[in-house]
């Protein structure tokens, strides 16, 4: 029996690659980020995105690597320890109104300045960041899983993908990408390519050590 949610989201997602091309690269990676120059083989990568054609459709490949996965986990703890701190929406409220002149009498509202944070506020943010250099130095006790899923949109398939690669140029980005294609496919495991793996304190603490080398 037919899905006639699925059976539409194909259509919508086939229609929409049609209408907007992608921009591939030479080996046929939609890759929307450049690399820095000063990257080398021992720079340490976080996440990114890279984009591929599978069987007419557009596959886009969310990548995170363990340490980022880890490091947003350090940042939630830092938050939860801290605790909410002041309600002062000084983003938002108080700021200033910038206008630009269109004509002789009129003008045209184009930004906002926001206001500075109270001193409360500003004391609170200092006390965040004194608990997540803190807990970042000592690590914590989080482990990370290698995994994998994707999900109809309406534009394309979306895969979201945590896995131990580094992706500092467009040939380690390639790697993300074809390592995705042969999750969906079912030409491989995240297992089988990466047996037993976990990524927790031991790992963070030693990447920060190579970091302040």
């Amino acid at each position: 029996m037919k899905n006639a949610r699925r059976e539409l989201l194909g259509r919508l997602q086939r229609q929409y690659h049609q209408r907007h091309p992608w921009r591939l690269s030479q080996g046929g990676f939609y890759i929307p980020h450049s690399y820095a120059a000063d990257m080398t083989p021992a720079s340490l990568s976080w996440w990114d995105d890279v984009g591929f054609i599978l069987n007419g459709r557009r596959i886009i490949v969310w990548w995170q690597h363990p340490r980022y996965v880890y490091a947003s986990a350090i940042e939630e703890r830092a938050w939860q320890e801290a605790g909410d701190g002041p309600q002062d929406n000084w983003l938002t409220e108080g700021g200033t109104k910038n206008y630009r002149k269109v004509g002789k009498s009129r003008k045209k509202l184009v930004s906002y300045t926001s206001r500075q944070p109270s001193p409360e506020q500003r004391q609170h943010y200092e006390l965040l960041r004194d608990i997540e250099k803190r807990l970042s130095a000592d690590g914590i006790d989080f482990d990370v899983a290698i995994s994998w899923k994707w999900e109809r949109l309406t534009w394309a398939m979306g895969v979201s993908l945590v896995a131990p690669l580094d992706v500092r140029n467009e040939g380690e980005l390639a790697a993300v990408a074809n390592l995705a294609r042969h999750l969906i496919l079912g030409k491989t495991t995240l297992a089988a390519e990466f047996p037993g793996y976990r990524y927790g304190r031991a790992d963070w603490l030693r990447e920060q050590e190579r970091k302040t080398a």
